[in-house]
């Protein structure tokens, strides 16, 4: 019987001293993007993804502060021609805005004007989006020297010229363009490209690597989990790991993946970043046992050499999705009296974690979000105890608290030295696991394990207005001194944008509902908001020119909300993407054309023909291979095709020359004939009728 889902539960590093004016400063321009820069950013740039080596998006600019930005308007926008989700952040460098965007483009602007001065198209194969767990995104470039440096999704690491974006080198950095992609955003130290890549729900095994900045020749890699013993371990690191391991593990690779979070701290030269979840990630599956080192983990490794120095596990034996790479900030704070260089990460886990930057040791754990996976935290090593009903694979299903988007997923967090306080956008989203029997891996699509037939969202009122209810988004102040909540924001939806604060005493945020919002960031007032018309999920930056302060922000609805969880996309509103840039400043007065109608698109499926038997096996099939990028129970989100109103229910042979032929290979949708076979596409079939049908019937009432 299917699960009927009733609810889901929901260092500071010192600026230089510099005006407004130094994007445009001859010494900042004839020396390009130096490691000196980046660690004293000048007040009016942008330098990294996090502005500066410590990732903490706090801009010292005050031209722009809590009691004018009620003038805040728009100055430009560009329109940009790719329609997933985007979730870059822009870097500006003497006078030059620097995008990437879905699918990996790079674009270049005046900062002041809007004028695009270059643009780059790595030309992405289009099938890459099989193996992207998350949509076809990709969060920013890193500059350095002369050059600009993107990762693209399928493998590549590119390094262009900042004044005219043609290729300096490119390189294919990842293991194989199979099962891995390249969705994060480089960091330069030190002359040497960091980057790691996405995969581990497929059979990734994670590193991170450092490649020269001029030639792109490898120059260290480490991996975050153990390979194949009997090939021996690359180093003690590897073999302390593999005993937390059991099962064959090597053979789909493990997983603990680097996809995003990387901060350089020059405090301690150490590379600090944070590794995906366990693969698979139902344990039976492959008979994994053990914490499976170094999964869901911050680890940190000699900047020069890449050799191991020290990690720390947040998720141990991580069965729910919980990676740790969300972003590492770094801060100086007084705890206990005494003053402490820090990291400070909120990972999907649920619990802001406070360590020393230098050693890694634990200060303290607090959970800002409803957690059930876990019963407590050990005061003294910081681990966590799990709980035993949320081994799902030993027994029932178990919905977790939070889910496997995360309590805090990609969308970066910001720390202001200004009022001491983190700034997290938060997810109050449960999720169901199921293990799935007589699993087996294939070569294609998630391999994680479980039953997405069974948890899958049941075409029942109740359900639904429960899970609907239950699933929202906060924004949180969080003082990580006093262990709590200084303020918050409650949002309707989850998914909503990263985050950025300035010494003008602003937050700003954008939301999944479109909304771009700037709130006091001593006391979360919402003090201004811009109609985006399309749902945000990039974090915001900052910059000057000219003695002009201006606010940036990429617009676009998408990402892994939108594509994998169906119906609760669309908890803010029925959402759309209108992909663009858009960039403020104190009373612009450019306006953005209106939208284009919504589409309407009503239910209208043929009879439901086939037998309770075929479209369970479809229901299956379906939550197995078709409901990370169509939606749970065939509902789908705003990016991707909702396959109930597709018109080849009508035809079986259309169905299979998808499915199994791959006559829409072009525009991503591949071949599944490995995996599939021609009767497993007409069961999938009969399921999206019936399913069609039902929700038909759902809608009448």
């Amino acid at each position: 019987m299917r699960l009927k889902v009733l609810g889901l539960m929901a260092a500071l590093l010192p600026l230089a001293a510099c005006n407004l004016t130094s994007g445009g400063g001859a010494s900042v321009a004839d020396a390009g993007v130096t490691d000196a820069l980046i660690a004293q950013v000048p007040e009016g740039e942008w330098l990294s993804y996090g502005r500066d080596y410590g990732e903490q998006r706090f801009s010292p600019l005050t031209q722009i502060t809590d009691a004018n930005v009620g003038q805040l308007g728009l100055a430009w926008f560009h329109d940009l021609d790719t329609a997933r989700g985007q979730e870059a952040t822009p870097l500006m460098h003497d006078g030059t805005l620097y995008i990437s965007t879905a699918w990996s483009m790079v674009k270049a602007f005046d900062a002041k004007t809007g004028a695009l001065k270059w643009s780059y198209d790595p030309e992405v194969p289009r099938e890459t989006l099989v193996r992207a767990c998350c949509d076809a995104v990709n969060r920013g470039v890193a500059l350095y020297g002369d050059k600009v440096f993107v990762g693209t999704l399928d493998g590549r690491l590119v390094a262009l010229d900042q004044k005219t974006g043609k290729v300096a080198w490119s390189k294919v950095v990842v293991p194989n363009q199979q099962d891995y992609t390249i969705t994060g955003a480089p960091r330069v130290v030190k002359g040497k490209v960091l980057i790691g890549s996405g995969g581990s729900e497929y059979k990734a095994r994670g590193y991170i690597a450092a490649y020269d900045a001029n030639s792109g020749k490898e120059l260290w890699k480490f991996h975050t989990v153990p390979g194949n013993p009997a090939d021996g371990f690359e180093n003690k690191a590897m073999e302390a790991a593999a005993k937390t391991w059991a099962g064959e593990w090597w053979t789909l690779g493990g997983g603990g993946t680097v996809w995003d979070a990387i901060t350089y701290d020059p405090t301690t030269n150490l590379v600090l970043f944070g590794t995906g979840n366990a693969e698979p990630w139902n344990p039976a599956a492959s008979g994994r046992e053990g914490d499976s080192l170094y999964t869901s983990s911050i680890v940190a490794v000699n900047a020069d050499t890449g050799e191991y120095v020290w990690h720390f596990q947040e998720t141990p034996e991580d069965r729910w999705d919980f990676d740790s790479a969300q972003q590492i900030t770094l801060a100086d704070l007084n705890i206990g009296g005494q003053q402490r260089h820090v990291v400070l990460h909120a990972p999907k886990n649920g619990h802001v974690y406070v360590l020393d930057a230098k050693t890694g040791q634990f200060i303290s754990a607090t959970p800002f979000v409803m957690v059930n996976w876990a019963t407590g935290i050990d005061p003294v090593t910081g681990k966590a105890t799990v709980n035993p009903a949320a081994r799902y694979e030993k027994g029932a299903p178990f919905v977790s608290l939070p889910g496997a988007v995360g309590a805090h997923s990609w969308q970066p967090q910001s720390f202001s030295p200004k009022t001491g306080l983190l700034y997290l956008p938060v997810n109050n989203a449960g999720f169901p696991y199921a293990a799935a029997k007589d699993w087996k891996a294939t070569d294609i699509g998630f391999q994680t394990g479980l039953d997405g037939y069974v948890t899958s969202m049941p075409a029942d009122a109740a359900a639904r207005a429960a899970a609907m209810k239950a699933t929202t988004g906060t924004l949180v102040a969080w003082d990580p001194v006093a262990k709590k909540a200084a303020w918050k924001v409650e949002l309707p939806s989850p998914s909503n944008g990263g985050i950025l604060s300035t010494a003008g005493n602003l937050v700003f945020q954008g939301t999944a509902g479109g909304d771009f919002v700037a709130y006091s960031a001593d006391k979360g007032k919402q003090l201004w908001s811009f109609p985006a018309q399309s749902g945000i999920i990039a974090a915001p930056m900052t910059y000057a020119i000219d003695g002009e302060q201006y606010v940036a922000v990429m617009v676009g609805w998408g990402g892994v909300w939108d594509v994998a969880t169906g119906v609760l996309a669309h908890k803010a509103k029925k959402q759309r993407n209108i992909s663009r840039l858009v960039v403020f400043k104190l009373g612009g007065k450019s306006a953005l054309p209106a939208p284009p109608p919504m589409a309407q698109m009503v239910l209208d499926p043929p009879p439901f023909t086939g037998t309770p038997e075929q479209a369970k096996a479809g229901g299956e099939l379906y939550g197995r291979y078709c409901n990370v990028c169509h939606g749970d129970a065939a509902v789908a989100g705003g990016v991707n095709p909702d396959l109930r109103h597709t018109a080849a229910l009508n035809a079986p042979e259309a169905i299979r020359s998808v499915v199994i032929e791959g006559a829409l290979q072009h525009n991503g949708m591949v071949s599944f004939k490995s995996a599939l076979k021609p009767e497993d596409a007409d069961n999938i079939r009969h399921y999206l009728i019936k399913r069609a049908n039902e929700d038909k019937a759902l809608e009448a009432r």
